[in-house]
């Protein structure tokens, strides 16, 4: 009689064992989960946006370069020497480092690994694999406005 005793105290301790590790399991998943979850930050939607006013032609320096929010995305708003305005994605097709206007070189360049384009956003040096995603620059009166190419 003392065996059977002993394995039902046995079960018993056994199923406590469970149901406890359980609720421990459960605690810590209540805890854990809004923890997680607070500290991951928000997925934000893409914004739509088909064109964006940059500024008056006569405020933006000859041979120069200026980032520009287009939506989510930078682009870069480059006007040669000779005034030509020329627009790109400032988004490097390499690791997607922006890049930056260099007037001491003439070129559109990467800091990230050394990229260079040129003023038609092709690929001239380093590592980028293929050119800039080019956009299209309209002057009204004395507006810049940079849009999507069609």
């Amino acid at each position: 009689m003392n065996d059977n005793t002993g394995a039902v105290h046995e079960g018993k301790r056994d199923l406590l064992k469970y149901i406890l590790g359980a609720g421990l399991v459960a605690w810590l998943g209540s805890i854990v989960y809004p923890l997680a979850a607070y500290l991951k930050p928000p997925r934000q939607a893409e914004v739509e946006v088909s064109s964006v006013k940059v500024g008056k032609l006569a405020e933006i320096e000859k041979d120069s370069g200026a980032i520009v929010r287009f939506g989510n995305k930078p682009v870069i708003l480059v006007r040669s020497a000779a005034g030509e305005l020329r627009a790109f994605s400032a988004t490097c097709t390499h690791l997607d480092c922006t890049v930056q206007y260099r007037k001491d070189l003439g070129v559109i360049w990467c800091a990230c690994h050394n990229g260079k384009y040129d003023f038609n956003g092709k690929n001239i040096a380093g590592p980028p694999p293929r050119p800039l995603d080019e956009y299209r620059v309209v002057v009204q009166g004395e507006e810049v406005l940079i849009s999507k190419q069609s």
